[in-house]
């Protein structure tokens, strides 16, 4: 566990995770120091922004639509869906140093202009996301946190779910996938307390992928593991 001081007064936030590995190659410290800083979606951390003032993202996308992609991992969906949706604005949010790494490899890589990209806990973006902002939202096998004590470390949880409402605007679409069978379960009882309605009709529905989904490494690691992978879609009330 991180536990990060806020200055001025503000909430003492705990991050239960990793924000570095052991070791970042040279190329990736290139990334980091050169593509990085451009990419910022604006002051978004307690030391650039105190007064969290909101952000300004028609400076960053004009006037396009905006999506989120909570915790990208390696961002091999992140640029996948900005490839395949040049219109649409995408904010990436992770705060493992090493897959943001990953990520500005391949955005060097596939040359795409529509992305930002957060490299911190997404609390503190959502601290300064206007209200409505986003359409779209993507938690793809988010830490699953497996034993019982620690399933309100989980992002599924009011913490994360009643900023993520506020942020999204009516009618947004929000997609989880997991293979973990409990994370499911909590997912389906949280995030319709909290303004969310599940799309679901039928098994099809949380059993197939979506149409443009791109299937990650960890959902390839639980493929060869035995898991089954559940997609679940919701709509912002």
């Amino acid at each position: 566990m991180t536990k990060t001081k806020h200055p001025s007064g503000a909430p003492w936030r705990n991050f239960y995770g990793r924000f570095r590995g052991k070791t970042i190659r040279a190329s990736q410290h290139d990334y980091l120091e050169n593509d990085l800083g451009p990419l910022s979606p604006g002051p978004v951390s307690w030391e650039d922004n105190p007064d969290r003032t909101p952000l300004n993202l028609a400076t960053v996308f004009g006037d396009r639509e905006i999506w989120l992609e909570i915790g990208f991992g390696g961002g091999e969906h992140l640029v996948h869906m900005a490839q395949r949706y040049p219109d649409i604005g995408l904010i990436g949010c992770e705060p493992f140093i090493n897959g943001v790494a990953m990520l500005l490899g391949k955005i060097r890589k596939a040359e795409v202009e529509n992305l930002a990209v957060h490299p911190g806990d997404v609390r503190d973006l959502f601290d300064v996301l206007p209200d409505a902002t986003l359409s779209r939202v993507f938690l793809n096998y988010p830490d699953p946190w497996p034993k019982k004590r620690h399933h309100r470390r989980r992002f599924v949880t009011t913490e994360h779910l009643v900023p993520l409402h506020r942020v999204m605007k009516p009618g947004a679409i929000l997609r989880v996938a997991t293979d973990i069978p409990d994370y499911v379960r909590q997912t389906l009882e949280q995030v319709p307390r909290h303004g969310f309605d599940w799309l679901a009709e039928g098994p099809d529905d949380w059993r197939n992928p979506w149409e443009d989904w791109l299937s990650t490494r960890y959902e390839q690691k639980a493929l060869r593991e035995g898991r089954t992978p559940h997609y679940l879609t919701f709509r912002r009330r």
